[in-house]
């Protein structure tokens, strides 16, 4: 992450109440620059990102809010007294701006008799449950007469409809129909996918 308030080593040795000149300024042309401040943004930095990314979820954002954070200090650097105490200027500065996304972020809350989250289903979030029951249907699947496992692999897990089944396979619709009925009804008679179900 880079931040425009940054200065160059050769800028390091002009006073820090000289101002940048105008080609070389983006935003906040006329801006100070504090040679203190670079080199404490240059050494903190990874401490303050860490920081800034235990209190959001995407890295982006964290580089983002501590973009922000770094702004409004080098907006006050000259009113800081103890330069000691930077980092919990900094640190106070990302909580006050997330505190601030959160507030702004609009949720609207609505009365209603149920709750609109479905119950837990068993085993919906097991990944090793859910690794169990595909490995016993696809040993279901491929039990199948090899006609039977073309159309439901190609119904239902390449999830194309009766019309494209049949195009793909050279058949009639009526004979995918009823070569996936009777396979469906092969796999509900599976005993090993009864003892996962």
């Amino acid at each position: 992450m880079t931040t425009p308030v940054c200065t160059s080593a050769p800028d390091a040795a002009t006073p820090a109440t000289q101002t940048r000149p105008a080609a070389r300024l983006g935003p906040g042309a006329g801006a100070p620059v504090y040679p203190s401040f670079a080199s404490y943004v240059r050494a903190r930095q990874p401490v303050l990102l860490r920081t800034a990314r235990s209190l959001t979820a995407n890295p982006s954002d964290a580089e983002d809010l501590l973009q922000t954070a770094l702004t409004k200090t080098y907006v006050a650097w000259e009113r800081i007294e103890d330069h000691r105490a930077l980092d919990g200027y900094v640190r106070r500065a990302l909580l006050n701006t997330r505190t601030s996304q959160w507030r702004k972020r609009r949720v609207d809350e609505f009365v209603c008799e149920e709750l609109p989250e479905p119950e837990p289903v068993r085993g919906a979030d097991d990944p090793a449950e859910q690794q169990a029951l595909r490995d016993a249907m696809w040993r279901a699947i491929m039990k199948l007469p090899a006609r039977q496992r073309a159309m439901v692999v190609l119904r239902y897990y390449e999830d194309l409809s009766e019309v494209q089944t049949a195009e793909v396979l050279g058949v009639s619709v009526g004979t995918v129909k009823s070569a996936v009925s009777r396979a469906l009804g092969k796999l509900r008679e599976d005993p090993e996918l009864g003892l996962v179900r």
